[in-house]
């Protein structure tokens, strides 16, 4: 089920906030609240293909099971091996429907094989739950966490506003707020907070976000021809099309959870301010860096054994993080191209450090957008055109494929096209480098006359807006 949708909106997030909240009501020895929620997301999260619901309530009980044995156990001995099957458990489903397919093509291609193919569709989210509960997994083995009950874990895993993507929360973040009185009762507090930044991440989606994929879409589908302007507008329109999306979608699960007076961790912190590739990773996709640093950097060593071996430990770190992102070789590129931005910078930082706080930005954004067109195109061929296409100084028209995405509502003065398009790059760039995000609007927001109308105005125009639902360009990892 997606955010964006009438189900969504007009019937599921009412009914399932109505009948929660009235379940909250009853004493806490029922706990009949929790156990609708779960069973709510398991709805939420199979609405479209019940056949995923299989999938992760074994990955739950599979899970589950092995962390209680190991929280049980005093041997490390016994928990090893435990540590060992979970991994291989999660990892293994994961390589089912995320890899195989990309590894056996390999294969066929590499050594003239005619390895069997799944053709299997994608469960969604499945590589935001599976790092979520490998973290709970290899805590286990650390005896760092409390044995909850099934219950409270299964909430952990499914809660609906972050199940499908992200953030990648942790037991200690979720379930202890599941577990306070307070939280059982509709909070007016979190609540107008909560719908004020699900009327923003919605019309980030929605309104921008949609816009800028039709130009995008039009350019991808171009990229052997483009000129030089038409290269670089469409590879800032994605730059600001994945922006939008992501922090639209980061937005709405915030957004929600305050209504269920849950604070989810803040996973999108305006990136695109960044001065420096460290310094992205810290602001876009927050949990996932921060999944990646503790169970990958850490363990490998993290910057502790010297310059050489941290450069080693950031590389695999980003190719983890870019096979992590899709099955194919240009996500590998990308996360390689995003590595070795890490280690140029962690080998020149004091010089770069030094530089002009504006060519710094300009440096790092540059990066991003170029790294951008890897992450998107559909084949290196294609990526490789637009980007020498953006170095060509081919100058020319821009194509009506192009500027028609940015046409006012009822065709009116279609000329202008080009001029509007330029409009909504300018409020874009601005918006991601000069507003605060909706995450720090949401922790001082003020219960306005004014915030309440333009919340409303906002969930109404975007609702009305939806002749098209489109999913978040997320679910796709």
């Amino acid at each position: 089920m997606l955010f964006n949708s009438y189900v969504f909106l007009l019937a599921f997030l009412p009914l399932v906030l109505i009948v929660y909240f009235l379940l909250g009501r009853l004493p806490e020895r029922l706990p009949l609240n929790k156990a609708f929620l779960v069973l709510a997301s398991f709805v939420f999260y199979g609405y479209n293909n019940p056949s995923y619901v299989p999938i992760i309530a074994g990955s739950i009980l599979v899970n589950y099971a092995l962390s209680q044995l190991m929280l049980g156990s005093e041997r490390k001995a016994v928990r090893l091996p435990l540590m060992l099957l979970g991994l291989f458990a999660n990892l293994g489903v994961l390589f089912y429907f995320k890899y195989h397919d990309f590894f056996f093509e390999n294969m066929n291609s590499a050594f003239g094989l005619s390895l069997a193919l799944n053709r299997v569709a994608l469960p969604l989210g499945i590589s935001f739950f599976t790092f979520q509960q490998l973290s709970y997994v290899i805590d286990s083995y650390r005896k760092t966490v409390p044995r909850y009950n099934m219950l409270d874990y299964a909430l952990f895993v499914t809660f609906f506003p972050q199940l499908i993507a992200g953030p990648i929360v942790l037991h200690s973040e979720i379930v202890p707020q599941f577990a306070a009185p307070k939280n059982r009762r509709l909070n007016f507090d979190n609540f107008a907070p909560g719908l004020y930044a699900f009327a923003l991440g919605l019309f980030k989606k929605v309104v921008v976000a949609d816009t800028f994929a039709g130009a995008v879409d039009a350019g991808f589908a171009a990229a052997q021809t483009l000129n030089t302007a038409e290269a670089w507008f469409v590879a800032v329109g994605y730059t600001f099309q994945l922006y939008f999306d992501f922090s639209g979608y980061c937005d709405m699960a915030t957004g929600v959870g305050l209504m269920f007076n849950i604070k989810l961790p803040i996973n999108f912190n305006s990136p695109y301010k960044s001065m420096n590739i460290r310094e992205f990773w810290q602001r876009w996709h927050v949990t996932l860096s921060r999944f990646l640093t503790t169970y990958i950097y850490f363990p490998l060593g993290g910057s502790r054994k010297g310059m050489a071996r941290t450069c080693v430990n950031l590389m695999i770190v980003f190719l983890v993080s870019g096979l992590w992102h899709g099955a194919g070789w240009l996500f590998l590129l990308w996360g390689l191209m995003h590595g070795a931005m890490s280690v140029l910078y962690r080998l020149t930082r004091k010089r770069y450090d030094a530089l002009h706080p504006a060519l710094q930005w300009m440096i790092t954004f540059g990066f991003v957008v170029v790294a951008w067109v890897f992450f998107r195109a559909a084949s290196m061929a294609d990526a490789l055109a637009i980007v020498k296409s953006m170095f060509m100084m081919n100058f020319g028209a821009l194509r009506e494929g192009i500027t028609s995405a940015f046409a006012l509502p009822g065709g009116f003065h279609p000329g202008y096209n080009a001029l509007y398009m330029l409009v909504w790059y300018a409020l874009s760039l601005f918006a991601c480098l000069g507003m605060r995000n909706t995450y720090e609007k949401a922790m001082d927001f003020k219960p306005t006359l004014l915030n309440a109308c333009s919340t409303v105005l906002l969930i109404l125009y975007c609702t009305l807006s939806l002749s098209n639902v489109s999913v978040f360009l997320y679910f796709n990892f």
